[in-house]
C-alpha cells in the first residue's frame, strides 16, 4: 500500500484529536484559572527494536498525536475588589479539599463560609500550607504575597500555593480542577506570588483559540481530501488493473 496513505491517515487522526483539544480550549477561554491543553507528538512504535525493521522505520516516519499536556503559561490577572479573591502569579496551584480528596486549581474565587472557612464557589475548603482548612475570623482581611492571611493585623493562616516536579502531569477534572497522579507529592511553590483582590483568567485567549480551531479544521479537511484521492486510486486499481493480472 502506498506510504502516502499512512501519512494521510495518521495526519487525519492527529488533526481530529487536536481539533477536539482546540475546541475545548476555546470553550473555556472565559473560565477563571483554566489551563489550556497543547498536543504533543510521538512516533508510532516506541520499542527498542522499532528501528530495526523496515515496517518499523516506515511507520515511524509519520507522527502520531501522543496526547495533551497542560500549558503552564500565565493567565491575565483581573482585579475584582473582593479581598478574599486570590490569584497566583508564577507556577503553583491552590489546594482544595473535595469529597474525592485533594484537588488543585488556579481559580481563586474564594469566600468565607458560615463556619468561618475559606472556601471555593462550590463551598470546598481551601487548604493551608500545612494541608488544613483555612480559618478566616471576622475582621478586615489582608493576604501577603507569600499567602499569609491576616485578620485585623494578626496572621491566622497561610494559604498554600503548591507545585509539583516538572515530570508530573496533572489530570484535568472539569474545567479548572486538576488531579495529581498517585504518589506525586506537592511542595510549596517557591516562585509563586499571591495577589489579593484578583483572579487569574484562562491562559487561552479567544482570538488565539479561534485561529487554532480554524487551522485544525482546515488541516483535517486536507487530510480527508488526501484519503479520498488514495481511495479513488485503490478502487481504480482493484477494478481495472487487478483483473488484468
Amino acid at each position: 500500500m502506498d506510504s502516502g496513505y499512512y501519512a494521510a491517515m495518521t495526519g487525519l487522526m492527529a488533526r481530529t484529536q487536536a481539533l477536539d483539544t482546540a475546541a475545548a480550549n476555546l470553550a473555556n477561554a472565559g473560565t477563571p484559572g483554566y489551563r489550556a491543553e497543547r498536543e504533543f507528538f510521538r512516533s508510532a512504535l516506541l520499542g527498542p527494536g522499532a528501528e530495526d525493521s523496515q515496517l518499523g522505520q516506515t511507520v515511524n516516519n509519520y507522527g502520531l498525536l501522543g496526547g495533551d499536556r497542560l500549558s503552564m503559561a500565565q493567565g491575565v490577572l483581573q482585579q475584582t475588589g473582593n479581598p478574599l479573591d486570590l490569584a497566583i502569579e508564577g507556577q503553583g496551584f491552590f489546594a482544595v479539599e473535595t469529597p474525592a480528596g485533594p484537588r488543585y486549581t488556579r481559580d481563586g474565587s474564594f469566600h468565607r463560609s458560615q463556619k468561618g472557612l475559606l472556601v471555593t464557589s462550590e463551598n470546598e475548603p481551601v487548604l493551608s500550607t500545612t494541608g488544613q482548612p483555612v480559618q478566616v475570623p471576622p475582621g478586615e482581611v489582608s493576604v501577603g504575597a507569600d499567602g499569609t492571611l491576616s485578620v485585623a493585623g494578626g496572621a491566622v493562616a497561610s494559604v498554600g500555593a503548591f507545585s509539583f516536579a516538572p515530570n508530573v502531569q496533572l489530570t484535568p477534572e472539569g474545567a479548572n480542577r486538576y488531579l495529581a497522579p498517585p504518589g506525586a507529592k506537592p511542595v510549596i511553590a517557591k516562585d509563586a506570588a499571591v495577589h489579593q483582590g484578583a483572579i487569574e483568567g484562562a491562559n487561552q485567549s479567544v482570538i488565539q483559540g479561534t485561529l487554532d480551531l480554524m487551522v485544525m479544521q482546515r488541516q483535517a479537511e486536507m487530510m480527508q481530501k488526501a484519503l479520498t484521492v488514495f481511495h479513488t486510486e485503490f478502487n481504480k486499481f482493484a477494478s481495472e488493473d487487478l483483473p488484468r493480472i
